[in-house]
């Protein structure tokens, strides 16, 4: 797939808010920035303001990244500056989507003075050093993170699974255009399917899944219907 999915345009901030479970409104301030009580706030995850509604890949992926920091009530301006550092370091627009520099062990050191030189909060690292001085560890939030996404050889996201890598839940950028499914069936469909009186095993015999396939696929669509 490479780097050249990052770009695609895949959602709008509203249906990618969604997919996250996060509200629209902080979607959009992580992707174009505020300003409040006349004091702008750059962009999180954009490299600069573009007031664009079309959430790419990119965005995506890097709105669930922070979203594992914001739901541990980290305000993410704090992170911001690490993120542009990176940005700049490393070459790439999205640097919490292309994880490569994370798992890089000369680059995980940049990430380190980054996170030093940008006064950022200890509690707050991406990367800490462990016991031995030469072994790095992940933060909380970028563990959990790890547990939802898959990359490919080159470092780059290649698909989530919302409810984590045990889930057969899959929101993948190649299939059904970014829809949430599973064995490319979306769960909406088997969600519509069961609503109006399918049962599990006659919906998976339907669809070549297993019952604990479609049951994974309602309790995403329940999930999701709490927050719309």
């Amino acid at each position: 797939m490479g780097v050249s999915v990052l770009g695609r345009p895949l959602y709008s901030v509203s249906e990618a808010a969604r997919l996250l479970e996060i509200p629209g409104q902080k979607l959009r301030r992580w992707l174009d920035g505020f300003t409040t009580r006349g004091q702008f706030y750059p962009p999180v995850i954009r490299p600069q303001q573009t007031g664009s509604d079309e959430v790419s890949w990119a965005e995506f992926v890097e709105a669930g990244f922070l979203r594992e920091y914001r739901v541990r009530q980290v305000s993410l301006q704090k992170l911001r500056p690490v993120v542009e550092e990176m940005r700049r370091a490393f070459g790439v627009p999205y640097p919490l989507a292309h994880f490569k520099p994370l798992v890089d062990h000369s680059k995980q050191e940049l990430v380190l003075g980054f996170q030093e030189e940008t006064g950022l909060d200890a509690e707050l690292y991406l990367v800490r050093r462990g016991r031995n001085s030469w072994q790095v560890m992940w933060a909380e939030p970028v563990r959990a993170f790890l547990e939802k996404v898959e990359f490919d050889p080159e470092g780059v996201a290649e698909r989530m699974r919302p409810l984590g890598k045990d889930s057969p839940v899959v929101i993948d950028p190649n299939v059904s255009f970014g829809v949430p499914q599973v064995g490319g069936i979306r769960t909406e469909i088997l969600a519509e399917a069961y609503a109006v009186g399918e049962q599990l095993l006659a919906l998976a015999k339907r669809y070549n899944l297993t019952v604990p396939d479609v049951e994974a696929a309602l309790r995403w669509e329940l999930r999701l219907a709490k927050v719309s």
